[in-house]
């Protein structure tokens, strides 16, 4: 089935409970990891089924809740580590040119609120060193990538300019694969003085926006809702069994909307690996975590680190799970997506220097996965905070998938089949690198 990067947002396309009878991976336990058949897509179901997962909020409290009870029905010893995420609820974004049209934004932390009536300015493009436009509207278009983190040099530069000149908002423009406008990570905290309100605008609603730029005109913002603070929590558990040497088995939760592909391999691959490990890896004692406040540049595994995780002295292997374990890849062909049961290969797998052989035939056959990198190359997300606190024996997956960071990353980014195999392979890296 092909669909149009603007239909792919209601398309029905793929659905994780259809593919359940087809996984082929779970009658016969695999180097100790027995899948039993439609696991993972269960999994996988349930997790999509608790909608947006942005910190704190309805969606992360109960997916942190289901997990908490799958890790005492493993045998380990939770616990709610508290944390404090920014937040936004019931928002309404937008923009309004001077013809009348409504262009419908997103809202981009840190959310700088508008009065109810909200901003009029003429709408620019930020340049540095370019004039000021006070209360001005700033128009950025961002070059095509799959947009992640605010704190890219492309985002700050705009960002930067928009503020020198006085603008009241700063509209940016994420154009990538999937034309969606692509939620940013962002620091967690408050906006500061004088920062410019900030809002994404989908590639396919920009061509009304940069005709009006060209032209110079004026148009109104609107950015209303509540913001502030609210608590928000990682969920750690632990199985000492005395050994003196830990296993940590790590991955986020939390995440800007549904997060199909870029959350949802990854949690079910940590769900079996969890449950893996307290049957079989009795060597070791056990440490495993669930993040929240992930969209905001890894604060809930920031915090973790610093707080109550075993330290690096005492830790025999850290796997980690980040963003895009296993989530389908698409073909991109005239403006249109097209679905494939292979994995988007725009994944990486990052470990210690003596772990790479372990890794490389782990994973081998897997797209991306299959070509380790050594951990002095660097990572993203939680696994780059792993690797920066100092623990010498380390590993984990990481990357972005062409539906990364956008509404539309639900249940259509999956194919169970994959992440049994992602799931397969992680299982035999643990076992290896820890034998």
């Amino acid at each position: 089935m092909r669909m149009t990067r603007r239909s792919v947002m209601t398309a029905g396309a793929v659905g994780v409970a259809g593919m359940a009878t087809t996984t082929g991976a779970g009658a016969a336990p695999v180097d100790g990891l027995p899948l039993e058949p439609g696991a993972i897509a269960k999994d996988l179901e349930r997790y999509l089924s608790f909608g947006s997962k942005r910190s704190g909020g309805a969606g992360d409290e109960a997916c942190g809740a289901w997990l908490e009870a799958r890790l005492k029905a493993a045998g380990l010893t939770p616990q709610r580590h508290a944390i404090e995420t920014p937040f936004i609820e019931n928002e309404t974004c937008r923009l309004t040119l001077a013809s009348g049209a409504v262009v419908p934004l997103l809202a981009q932390a840190p959310w700088r609120l508008t009065p109810a009536a909200g901003l009029e300015g003429r709408l620019f493009s930020p340049a540095e060193g370019g004039p000021a436009v006070p209360g001005g509207i700033a128009v950025a278009a961002l070059s095509h990538r799959r947009w992640s983190s605010s704190s890219h040099a492309e985002v700050v530069a705009a960002m930067s300019a928009a503020q020198a000149a006085g603008a009241s908002a700063l509209i940016l423009i994420t154009n990538g694969p999937s034309g969606e406008a692509l939620a940013l990570n962002a620091p967690p905290v408050l906006p500061s003085e004088g920062q410019p309100s900030l809002a994404i605008l989908a590639p396919h609603d920009a061509g009304p926006v940069l005709e009006a730029l060209q032209q110079g005109q004026t148009a109104r913002f609107l950015l209303t809702g509540e913001t502030g603070l609210r608590p928000a929590w990682n969920l750690i558990g632990r199985l000492d069994r005395g050994r003196g040497r830990w296993l940590v088995l790590s991955t986020p939760r939390s995440g800007w909307f549904t997060c199909g592909g870029e959350r949802g391999p990854g949690v079910a691959v940590w769900l079996a690996l969890v449950a893996w490990a307290a049957r079989e890896m009795t060597d070791h004692d056990l440490a495993v975590i669930a993040t929240s406040g992930h969209e905001f540049e890894n604060h809930g595994g920031h915090q973790a680190l610093a707080q109550v995780m075993p330290s690096p002295d005492r830790t025999a292997l850290w796997f980690h799970l980040g963003a895009n374990v296993a989530a389908r890849d698409w073909h991109e062909a005239g403006g249109e997506l097209g679905p494939l049961p292979s994995a988007d290969p725009q994944r990486f797998l990052v470990a210690s220097q003596a772990l790479l052989p372990a890794a490389k035939a782990a994973f081998a056959g897997q797209p991306g996965l299959e070509q380790p990198y050594p951990d002095s190359r660097g990572a993203a997300g939680e696994l780059g905070e792993i690797l920066k606190a100092g623990y010498p024996s380390a590993a984990g997956i990481f990357g972005g998938h062409r539906l990364h960071h956008a509404a539309i990353d639900d249940e259509r980014a999956l194919h169970p089949p994959l992440v049994e195999e992602a799931a397969i392979g992680a299982a035999r890296f643990v076992r290896a690198a820890l034998a």
